[in-house]
């Protein structure tokens, strides 16, 4: 896994937003951030080596049972000033596989999901079914045939 890679696995979850914040940190939100939505990962792009300094490569949301096994590993520890919400930090891409890095990932953004507010994420859901509504109408009137 990569930073490239990273990032274009993150997009393809649900509802994920993504700025540009601190410098060089892509922040990946549940929802935009102007609707209530929250960060669960962050990738430092000024540190794109396999090993990088302090602040790491990438940081993200990791539960309170997945963070006490994950900071036992010599790769990862506390992501500064996010480790009281359970955040871990990583300097080194190759600490997991690319599939391991997928699931922590998935994981980083069901248990942000799953603590944003009711309203947020009911106007996410919302959002959501209106995207396949106008979807699914674009895609019946343009199958119809002419004879």
């Amino acid at each position: 896994m990569n930073a490239e890679r990273a990032r274009a696995f993150l997009l393809t979850l649900p509802h994920v937003a993504e700025t540009l914040q601190w410098g060089d940190n892509l922040v990946f939100w549940v929802g935009d951030k102007s609707i209530g939505g929250k960060m669960f990962a962050l990738i430092n792009l000024s540190n794109r080596g396999l090993s990088a300094n302090a602040n790491g490569v990438i940081s993200f949301a990791a539960g309170p049972e997945r963070f006490l096994e994950l900071v036992e590993l010599e790769a990862f520890r506390p992501a500064p000033y996010l480790a009281r919400a359970h955040w871990v930090a990583t300097s080194d891409w190759t600490a997991l596989r690319s599939a391991e890095w997928q699931a922590e990932l998935r994981n980083a953004h069901s248990i942000v999901f799953a603590k944003l507010p009711k309203r947020t994420r009911e106007t996410l859901l919302i959002a959501k079914s209106k995207k396949s509504a106008k979807r699914s109408s674009k895609s019946s009137a343009g199958s119809g045939r002419t004879r």
